[in-house]
């Protein structure tokens, strides 16, 4: 379902061997923890919607590039779009653990499609360090 709309999107998938509480706990703390697994991301601030799921969330870069995004955030899915960025993440309980999916990429103005390039290494690295950020615990 993360990409089904999105030509060019790359979903990779992997099960964690945490409970879907401790994986999302970092998930959903956009502020203190979204930077620390998403290769691309440095550092968030939400604006507006606090305590709520629609939220924008101001985003920068490890390479300092800014971009605002409107994210749709609850309990096992995080959909992040910028005008030119996707993030999505999606997670849910499974016997050994937890399934977490996650893609993204650069969106192609006017269209609905992603630039595929690099998309595949880039969710591999979130996923392998979100584990090992959990599993640390």
């Amino acid at each position: 379902m993360l990409a089904s709309a999105i030509s060019g999107a790359c979903v990779v998938e992997r099960v964690i061997p945490a409970p879907f509480e401790d994986i999302w706990s970092v998930v959903s703390a956009l502020e203190e923890e979204f930077g620390t697994f998403e290769p691309d991301m440095r550092h968030l601030t939400v604006v507006s919607g606090h305590g709520s799921e629609r939220l924008v969330v101001k985003a920068r870069s490890r390479y300092g590039m800014r971009a605002r995004f409107d994210v749709e955030l609850c309990p096992g899915w995080c959909w992040m779009q910028s005008r030119f960025l996707i993030v999505g993440v999606a997670a849910v309980p499974v016997p050994g653990g937890t399934l977490v999916a996650q893609t993204g990429g650069v969106r192609v103005p006017g269209r609905a499609a992603l630039v595929p390039v690099g998309v595949r290494t880039a969710g591999e690295k979130a996923l392998a360090r979100l584990e090992a950020k959990v599993t640390r615990r």
